[in-house]
């Protein structure tokens, strides 16, 4: 049997009202596959990074964005699967109502989260928790330093680092200082001096630094670590609007993150890459499984809130790509098929 699928395709480089809503035929899953009733699917930097050309990695066009989906098993080899609420971190491909995708990329969404809630925490959950635990692996009572903490990948290892104990400083512009402030974070503006800042709240430094922006403020998160500390670089945010191929500055940001970790200063630094370790597939997915489930464990006691931007029909992308552009909203824009 096959599904019929809605999907948004990016054509090119184009504006959000550019994107195209299509349909197609999906086959029956194969050996180790399931098909999933796709129930949400975030917009995140990674997308937006897309439409411009400029994600490090991205496929060539035309092709259906959505880096992660949460849905439910309506087939699968397995038949213990079916029926079951699933999240799954695809990359591309997530903006469907209907979706094919290997049977050990999903991970069990516990009963009662809800899809869109749930759906935040998927890519931007495992993000967070492995920079702070894997990378960081700051301890209760450390201080760390998170930009665009209003963001969704902010949001969520602001309110990690607060569950474990860890004290936050956020930047933020000053509209959403409050919403940082409300998940317990201290809030500075970003449009400021940040080090000054950093350093009235903290005067030995901090233990982690958290940076996806990069370009020149990278030396300033470097600097602003205590002895000991650790940078965790995850992006080029710097590189959003202007022109070029982005792999001469993520590669710029590579190198200079390589050699301050050559040097004899008790520093650390990292390049965090979410598909980092793919090469051990097994290894890759059983990680990624143990962690997600941490972070949804924490979401389903209400340790950990869900911050859902806004919610739109799937053939509304064009709509929720601009307002998640816009740089008006916390949290995450989520597109919600089933809602159509």
């Amino acid at each position: 049997m096959t599904t019929t699928a809605t999907e948004i395709v990016l054509p090119g480089l184009v504006e959000p009202d550019g994107l195209q809503v299509t349909t197609r035929a999906l086959p029956a899953p194969g050996p180790g596959q399931a098909l999933l009733r796709v129930e949400a699917s975030g917009i995140s930097f990674a997308e937006q990074q897309m439409r411009r050309g400029k994600y490090y990695d991205q496929p060539p066009f035309p092709f259906v964005p959505g880096y992660d989906v949460v849905g439910t098993v309506l087939e699968a080899a397995d038949p213990a699967l079916v029926g079951r609420r699933v999240a799954a971190m695809t990359k591309i491909g997530g903006w469907s109502s209907h979706l094919v995708v290997d049977a050990a990329d999903l991970v069990p969404v516990p009963d009662g989260l809800d899809a869109a809630d749930a759906e935040t925490f998927v890519v931007n959950g495992i993000t967070a928790w492995q920079m702070l635990h894997r990378k960081a692996r700051v301890r209760a009572g450390g201080t760390i330093l998170v930009h665009g903490a209003s963001g969704g990948v902010g949001t969520t290892l602001v309110q990690l680092a607060r569950a474990a104990g860890i004290r936050v400083i956020g930047t933020a512009s000053a509209r959403n200082a409050d919403v940082v402030t409300a998940l317990g974070a201290t809030a500075i503006d970003y449009r400021g001096d940040v080090p000054a800042q950093v350093r009235a709240l903290a005067p030995g430094g901090v233990d982690a630094v958290f940076d996806h922006v990069g370009g020149p403020g990278i030396v300033d998160s470097f600097r602003l670590l205590t002895p000991g500390g650790t940078l965790v670089a995850y992006g080029s945010a710097s590189t959003k609007d202007t022109g070029g191929n982005p792999r001469p500055a993520v590669l710029k940001l590579v190198a200079r993150l390589l050699w301050w970790q050559a040097l004899p200063n008790g520093r650390h630094t990292h390049f965090y890459n979410v598909w980092g370790g793919k090469r051990n597939l097994a290894k890759f997915r059983a990680r990624l499984a143990e962690d997600l489930t941490a972070v949804f464990g924490l979401a389903a006691t209400g340790a950990l809130q869900a911050q859902v931007a806004a919610r739109f029909p799937l053939t509304d992308a064009a709509k929720a790509l601009t307002l998640a552009e816009s740089g008006t909203v916390t949290g995450k824009v989520v597109l919600v098929p089933s809602g159509e």
